[in-house]
This record gives C-alpha cells, sequence and structure tokens, in this order.
C-alpha cells in the first residue's frame, strides 16, 4: 500500500521542527507556524439533505494547489467515492479573485493562479446515518468527515478550525465529538488532518451522560466517558445503558492494565439510535460512532447495542494504537489492503463477546450459543477450501461496505475475517492456556501487544510509530508462550494456513461439550432457498445440490417424489432421511424440467454445552479453566 500523503507529509514537518528546535526559540517557531485550516459548516437547508462548507486555505507557495475528496474513511477498508454527493463547487483565490481549477480525477481538482489563498465553497448532499456517511435533516448532522471535508495535498500537517453554524431555528443543539474544544461551543480544533478526518461529529438534540474511571496503573489519570445518546427513548433507558456501557469499560480496562492517554483527557460514545439509522459501528482515535435503527427501551435492544460498544472500545486499544503496519499509515485516497485483518477485527470481535459475559451482561449460555455460530460459520464455510483467513483479510476491499452491481460468488469464496478471526481469537485464547497450564492467556497477548506497539505511541497526534507486521506478531506470540515452535505452527496451521482449530478437546478443559446439532439427521442445505423454492443463492461448494448441478436461479418442484412448494416442506421432508439417503430431485431451469439424484448431506453444526447441563461432573481443574477465562477481572 502507497503511503498517504496526508501522514507523510506531517511526518516530515515534525522532523524537520524537532531538528531546528536546538537553533530557535519556541516563539519563534510559532511565529513561522502556517495559518491554521479553516472549515466552516452551516445548515441553510437541513430538511433537504445537504450541508454547506466554506473552506479556507491560506499562506500558500505559488505552486498549484491540489484539493481533494477522500476515497476511504478510518476503520473502513474499502473505496467509498464521497465526492459523488458534492451539489456545486466554487473556487475562489486571494480576496475573491479568478483562479484556474482544472479537474484531475472524480475527487481531485488542481488550482491555479491562487495568489496564495484558495477559498472554496460547496454544497454536499448526506442522507446515511451509519459509520461512514453522513446525514443531515431537520433533527440533526450525523458527520463523518471523510465523507463531508475536502482536503489539500502538502497541508495536512497543519491544524484545523471547524466552526459551526446552526441551521434556522435550532440554536439550542449540541454538539457530541472528539476534536478539541475551545471557549466556543461551537468551535473545535484538530492538531492535523488525520486526527481531524478521523473525528466524526453528531449535532443536534444529544442527551449525554458522563462517567470517570480511575487508571489502575496511574492514580493521577482518571479520564472521563462520554455517552452522547440522540434516540427516541426515555432519560431513565438512557441511565440503564450508560451503566452497561461503564461495566464495559472498568472490563475492559483491565484486559490491558491502563488506559490509553486519550488526547482530549476523554472518551466520547457517539450513538444514533433511530428509525432513519443503519446498523453500523466505527472506531475512532478516541471516539466510537453507533448506529442503528432499534432502541435501547428493552434489556434485548441494550444487549443487542452493548455488542457494538464492547467491539468498538477495544479498538481504543487494537486497532487505533496497537496498529497493522499495512494500515500505516491511513490512506485517504485509495482502498486499504491489510493481511492482519483476522487480528484488527476478529480478535476484537471476540473480545467484544468475551468482556460482556465477563461483566455480567450476557449469560454463559448466550456466549456459548455466540461461540457456536462462529465456529460453525468457519469450519462449515466453503470460503475455507480457497482461502487463509490472511487472504481472508485482503477481500476487505470488496466485502467491507463496499458494493458492486454484477453478481459474486462470496457464499462460496469469503468468510467474514470478522467472523474466522474471533474463531482464531478463542481458539487461540484457549491453546494457550492448555499449553502453559493455564498460566498464559490471550490477555497476556495483548496486553504486550500494548505496551510494545501501542503505549509507545508516535510523534504525531493519532499516528503510530512503531506499527507491528504479522512477523512482529508472530515472535510476541512466541515469546508468551515460551515456544517459538508453538507459535510457528499455530501461525502456519491457522493463520496462513486453512486448518480449524481442535475445539472439542479445547472446550473439554472447561467442562464445556462440542456436540453435533443432530448427529444422525439429513440436510440440503435449505437456506438457500427463497420464495417458491427459487435457488437464491449459489449452491455451497461440496453439498449435494451443488454435485448435483443445482444452482442459483433452479426452481425445486419435487423430492423424493413428492411435490414441495416451501422450505418447511423440504425440513419436514428430510426428517426421516438419513445422511448418504439418495433423493430424486425435479427442478425447473429457465422453464425447463430437469430431473437429478443426490445424496443427503449430513447435519455438520456443532453446539457448545456445559457439563452441568448435561448431568455431567465438572472437574476441580475444569472449574478452575473457566474461572480463569470467564471470569470478571475487576
Amino acid at each position: 500500500m502507497k503511503r498517504t500523503p496526508v501522514c507523510r507529509h506531517a511526518r516530515l514537518i515534525v522532523q524537520s521542527l524537532c531538528l531546528g528546535v536546538a537553533g530557535f526559540s519556541y516563539l519563534a517557531l510559532a511565529a513561522q507556524q502556517p495559518r491554521e485550516l479553516v472549515y466552516r459548516l452551516s445548515f441553510p437547508a437541513p430538511q433537504h439533505r445537504w450541508l454547506e462548507v466554506n473552506v479556507e486555505f491560506s499562506d500558500l507557495t505559488n505552486e498549484p494547489l491540489h484539493v481533494r475528496m477522500s476515497s476511504a474513511s478510518p476503520g473502513r477498508y474499502a473505496r467509498h467515492e464521497f465526492s459523488k454527493n458534492i451539489i456545486d463547487i466554487a473556487f475562489t483565490g486571494s480576496e475573491g479573485s479568478m483562479v484556474i481549477v482544472e479537474q484531475r480525477g472524480a475527487a481531485h481538482w488542481e488550482v491555479k493562479d491562487h495568489e496564495g489563498a484558495v477559498h472554496v465553497q460547496y454544497r454536499i448532499f448526506g442522507d446515511r446515518i451509519d459509520g461512514t456517511y453522513f446525514g443531515v435533516d431537520s433533527t440533526h448532522a450525523h458527520l463523518n468527515l471523510p465523507a463531508t471535508l475536502l482536503w489539500a495535498e502538502g497541508l495536512e500537517a497543519r491544524s484545523a478550525r471547524v466552526i459551526l453554524t446552526p441551521p434556522p431555528g435550532e440554536p439550542d443543539w449540541k454538539v457530541a465529538t472528539q476534536l478539541f474544544p475551545t471557549s466556543d461551543p461551537l468551535i473545535f480544533t484538530a492538531p492535523n488532518l488525520g486526527y481531524l478526518l478521523d473525528s466524526p461529529i453528531e449535532y443536534g438534540p444529544l442527551s449525554m451522560r458522563t462517567f470517570d474511571v480511575q487508571d489502575p496503573e496511574d492514580s493521577d489519570y482518571q479520564p472521563s466517558f462520554r455517552v452522547a445518546v440522540h434516540h427516541n427513548g426515555t432519560s431513565e433507558e438512557l441511565d440503564l445503558f450508560t451503566e452497561s456501557i461503564e461495566q464495559v469499560v472498568r472490563e475492559t480496562v483491565t484486559i490491558f492494565g491502563e488506559f490509553p492517554r486519550f488526547e482530549t483527557g476523554a472518551y466520547t460514545f457517539i450513538a444514533d439510535y433511530l428509525p432513519t439509522a443503519s446498523f453500523d459501528a466505527m472506531e475512532h482515535r478516541n471516539s466510537t460512532v453507533l448506529t442503528a435503527n432499534g432502541g435501547i427501551g428493552s434489556p434485548v435492544d441494550r444487549t443487542n447495542r452493548l455488542g457494538s460498544v464492547a467491539h468498538e472500545f477495544f479498538h481504543a486499544w487494537n486497532v487505533e494504537r496497537i496498529r497493522p503496519r499495512s494500515l500505516e499509515p491511513f490512506d485517504f485516497t485509495d482502498a486499504n489492503v491489510s493481511g492482519d485483518l483476522w487480528l484488527a477485527e476478529g480478535v476484537t470481535n471476540y473480545y467484544g463477546a468475551l468482556v460482556l459475559h465477563r461483566a455480567g451482561l450476557v449469560s454463559l449460555e448466550e456466549t456459548l450459543d455466540r461461540f457456536s455460530r462462529v465456529i460453525n460459520t468457519t469450519a462449515l464455510g466453503a470460503g475455507r477450501q480457497l482461502r487463509s483467513v490472511v487472504e481472508m483479510s485482503r477481500m476487505a476491499p470488496f466485502t467491507d461496505a463496499a458494493t458492486a452491481i454484477d453478481p459474486t460468488n462470496f457464499d462460496n469464496t469469503f468468510i467474514s475475517y470478522y467472523v474466522w478471526g474471533e474463531a482464531i481469537g478463542l481458539g487461540l485464547d484457549l491453546a494457550l492456556r492448555d499449553y502453559t497450564g493455564n498460566q498464559v492467556s490471550l490477555d497476556d497477548y495483548m496486553r504486550v501487544l500494548w505496551q510494545r506497539f501501542g503505549k509507545p505511541g508516535g510523534a504525531i497526534v493519532g499516528a503510530v510509530d512503531h506499527p507491528y507486521t504479522s512477523l512482529e506478531a508472530r515472535e510476541v506470540l512466541g515469546e508468551m508462550a515460551r515456544s517459538d515452535a508453538f507459535a510457528e505452527d499455530f501461525f502456519s496451521r491457522y493463520i496462513t494456513g486453512r486448518d480449524i482449530v481442535d475445539y472439542e478437546a479445547l472446550f473439554r478443559l472447561a467442562g464445556i461439550a462440542v456436540q453435533q446439532v443432530n448427529p444422525t439427521g439429513a440436510s440440503l442445505d435449505v437456506n438457500v432457498f427463497g420464495s417458491g423454492l427459487r435457488v437464491a443463492r449459489m449452491t455451497r461448494y461440496g453439498s449435494s445440490l451443488y454435485e448435483a448441478g443445482i444452482n442459483k436461479g433452479d426452481v425445486i418442484v419435487s423430492v423424493d417424489g413428492r411435490q414441495v412448494v416451501s422450505p418447511g416442506d423440504i425440513q419436514r421432508l428430510m426428517e426421516d432421511k438419513r445422511p448418504g439417503d439418495r433423493l430424486g430431485i425435479e427442478f425447473r431451469r429457465n422453464g425447463t424440467l430437469r430431473r437429478t439424484t443426490i445424496e443427503a448431506d449430513a447435519d455438520q453444526r456443532i453446539r457448545l454445552v456445559a457439563f452441568e447441563v448435561l448431568g455431567e461432573p465438572v472437574s476441580l481443574a475444569q472449574r478452575s479453566f473457566r474461572q480463569n477465562w470467564l471470569e470478571t477481572r475487576q
């Protein structure tokens, strides 16, 4: 991946300043600093889903200025052509002078003859409330800044000022953001462009809650946590939700032993739980965005929302600071490709589930049900025949909210690195505990990654000076296990290879059984059928339907001589069948009736069940193993 201009120029400037400090006073250095970037955001007609942006680029050289709109957003790995939503755009030079503008690409303008300053005014449409895009209406503004703001090459190291102007008739709207506050509640700053673009803004009738948590290692450090929610629920519902978030925060910090040093002294949970919002969540340096079209009124709703909370807050360490070299620096102009997303996203997914259980927010049964689904998806996924989890990670530009008009075969060629990575995190945690006599766990591994790669930070706010490589991640694992052979074997089999961890043996150590859901039952992969028994997806590699040549678009007419009209008909028919039974199938393809014969598949799904539920004894060693794995660390 090429190095993004945003961070490359910033590093060069910082290095130059550091070299010159001995010869100049700090006042002299300050006097030489170029003027900050100024962004003015106004909402003259929010009901029409657009905002107006005015940008001032000043103290420029005589060289042409290259103005860009981002095509990628932090936390997302695919391209997103945000410039398509610009309604109109106008460029002027110093004191309103005329300039020569040449559009060099869909999101790239070259501005000449500007006489040292460029002013850009544009309107931009936004109607999606999620972690990637932005949305504006008469009730609020939800701004993801890569989807909102233009920027200029060569000015990435400059500080920026963001000035908000309220919509007509809404003077009391509140702001939630990780941007640095000023004395004016509608003016914020960012130390550089990278931090600016990584800072979402929610502007509207927010409900706010705050709590402080003492750092376990430093009695002088007590960061503040802000819960800013735009929802249609009650104050009492938000109070309960905030209490659960605090439990997540307290449980998560025990894994790493300390909080990151949040640059503003605070971490902000920004949530839109509205009928118009899409389900999404996105991590940022000192904040996260959480969106869903459901609320937080019921225990089920709160639990559903808390899954995203736990995942994204874990990112405050893992990804935001423990960062793969393949993602640092982040490229705002193109898709960001990384083979390490199994660790960055998948292991984070695992800890999202584990933290909820350790915090007492979900039951053991619920946690085991989740892990069962994760194992089934990974073990039975056809894509595992084709790619390792590293290769699946590199598929992110095509799968991470990416869009395509041509059909794909991802049902057979892709397994989410979130899910597969979670399965690996689960397996590695149990395997480390087994190998070291329950003395070393994945918690210890993550803590060392934090100390070595995340905690040192970077010379630039928002940057990481020592991102890790895959080789370094493997070497740290060898250190933790006190065995390079263990680390090399695990990586070669389960990360660069395509094997599945022996979960049955590992779960037995915790007094948990791996059972077949339906050990004698047969299956016909009914999940592929849509209405009228039309095959709605590509059939799974190796399945009986696939081997018989039945695939997407075909319509099943009869099975074993019986007419069928719904997936329920097939399920009922298969109840009396056994794996290997031969079944005649009639189906229509493009209106033509065809016949074939298949062998019924075995139902290979598993479920995890605690020994005590099965009436089996749990030994002291198994109880100790389970407790060290699943019980709270507080």
